[in-house]
């Protein structure tokens, strides 16, 4: 089992180095794209989709560049979709049944990870993946003290790689070899993104996409055509038999400057005429480059009505539901994400700087929280009723439901006021003193409202729950089967004491009684 201390030994050579400052790869900093959108025909995008599954990747990748710069709606729904994945907190999870140390190991980590002004961007750098396939960011290590910590990461043109010839899920960066170099361990980031079942090469969603962006791209330069053709009024210049070259040529120069220029000149004797433009509409071109941006927004957000509405089928009810469609994109979206990331950013962190490691699959992971607060305000009205019934809810699921934190040490937290303790009932001389208190009044009746008064309270309260399963119950069966709940729960311990000190005043009020009878029978 490899330690902490071998692997920094083995790859520490490594890790104060990039590996593209590598001579051999000298020559991938100087590769400049070749843009293949230009004059791109359907015959040229489908060479450049079969080059990729025969593992050539540079003109794929630089078509999903040229497809983000040219197509602004393209570009709108990508960034949307990479944006939704900034704003998502996340955390660094222990293993299950952590230690004290494993947790403050994550706790460590997760202090790091706040602080680096990389996480962010490179989180959308890895994002990239989504359109080409993958995504690879080299690690810029610093030592410090007898620690590692990643400085920067810098992302690298995915032209410069390539996959192996017979795994053809595994990059590697091309050095003018038939395999490629491998990538050095723990010095990239190397997001793989599956935005469809397949081999590396067709996973992104360029191979979705450069379909609709050139049959846009038609309709949009037949548009422009049309508006240049259609929109000028037609110019017709006459001129006289026998004119010279020279003038046919002056008259045409006229004909041309006047459609732009609004004025010119041309030689005397000369007519020019003006006719009315051709009839024709716009509609067709619109129509269809209106249809290809939303093939677009459907392949990337999985709607439309999220970025677009037409003003009839756009309801609230169904920009709801397609809403939520895009959030299952999002949540998709991190899952993949947050496997890349423990793997290639909090792995390496922990290995290289964890003092002691006794399981290497015990290793902490980056978690995304995509899980949605519930309604306080159901919640607040069902869980007490649920208590009530006798249902042991934990306290750590209600909070994670609610989203609600816990508190941390001596943390102000919002509470109810404190109930005003009970009074304690009167003890015995307290009890006969108060009958005593009474002489015209019999002594039955002043018992019986003196026990009325201490007692009722009590009854109501531990009568509560009872009182209010009767209230919200809506059969016998449901009633019974309520209260069978409550068994061992209601508390009667103060009204048992209450009872007995009144069975002892009784006793002793008729025992006295009694003496009193006796003594006055013997004066008789």
């Amino acid at each position: 089992m490899a330690t902490p201390q071998s692997l920094k030994a083995r790859l520490g050579r490594n890790l104060k180095r990039q590996q593209t400052d590598d001579v051999r790869l000298g020559h991938l900093h100087k590769h400049f794209a070749e843009h293949p959108s230009s004059g791109l025909t359907p015959a040229r995008a489908a060479a450049i989709l079969l080059a990729a599954e025969h593992d050539n990747l540079i003109a794929q990748c630089e078509l999903a560049e040229d497809l983000e710069e040219k197509d602004g709606h393209l570009f709108a729904e990508l960034d949307k979709r990479k944006r939704a994945l900034l704003s998502v907190p996340w955390r660094i999870v222990p293993p299950r049944e952590a230690t004290a140390q494993e947790q403050r190991d994550c706790q460590t980590l997760q202090t790091l990870l706040e602080e680096a002004s990389w996480l962010t961007p490179a989180i959308k750098d890895a994002a990239d993946a989504i359109l080409k396939g993958y995504s690879c960011q080299e690690l810029i290590w610093q030592r410090d003290g007898a620690g590692w910590w990643i400085e920067a990461i810098e992302h690298r043109d995915p032209a410069w790689f390539q996959v192996h010839p017979e795994r053809r899920n595994e990059l590697r960066l091309r050095d003018n070899s038939v395999e490629g170099a491998p990538l050095w361990p723990m010095g990239w980031w190397c997001h793989t993104h599956k935005a469809k079942s397949g081999y590396l090469a067709r996973s992104g969603l360029v191979r979705q996409l450069i379909w609709p962006f050139i049959f846009k791209n038609y309709s949009v330069r037949d548009l422009a055509e049309f508006l240049e053709i259609y929109g000028l009024p037609l110019r017709l210049g006459q001129y006289p038999s026998g004119a010279s070259d020279e003038e046919k040529r002056a008259l045409m120069t006229a004909v041309m400057s006047l459609g732009h220029n609004a004025g010119g000149i041309m030689p005397k004797g000369m007519v020019l005429d003006f006719h009315q433009a051709a009839q024709g509409h716009a509609d067709p071109f619109e129509l269809m480059v209106t249809y290809m941006d939303k093939v677009m927004s459907r392949v990337i957000l999985g709607g439309t009505l999220t970025s677009q509405a037409d003003g009839q089928s756009s309801t609230n009810a169904l920009g709801n539901v397609h809403n939520e469609v895009r959030q299952e994109l999002r949540d998709a979206d991190l899952i993949q994400l947050q496997a890349s990331l423990s793997r290639d950013i909090v792995r390496p962190l922990y290995l290289l700087n964890v003092r002691q490691l006794s399981d290497p699959r015990r290793l902490p992971r980056f978690e995304f929280d995509i899980t949605e607060a519930e309604d306080l305000t159901d919640y607040a009205a069902a869980l007490p009723k649920l208590v009530e019934a006798g249902m042991p809810i934990p306290v750590r699921w209600a909070m994670d439901k609610l989203q609600i934190p816990e508190a941390e040490g001596e943390e102000p937290v919002l509470g109810q006021r404190p109930e005003p303790a009970p009074t304690a009932p009167p003890s015995q001389p307290n009890a006969l003193a108060a009958l005593n208190a009474q002489p015209n009044q019999d002594n039955a009746d002043a018992f019986s409202q003196q026990l009325d008064a201490e007692a009722a309270p009590l009854m109501a309260r531990m009568m509560a729950p009872v009182q209010q399963m009767v209230m919200s119950a809506d059969s016998l069966e449901g009633l019974r089967a309520s209260l069978l709940t409550l068994e061992g729960q209601l508390d009667s311990r103060e009204l048992e004491q209450v009872m007995r000190e009144a069975i002892a005043a009784a006793y002793l009020l008729g025992r006295v009684e009694v003496e009193d009878d006796a003594t006055g029978q013997a004066d008789d």
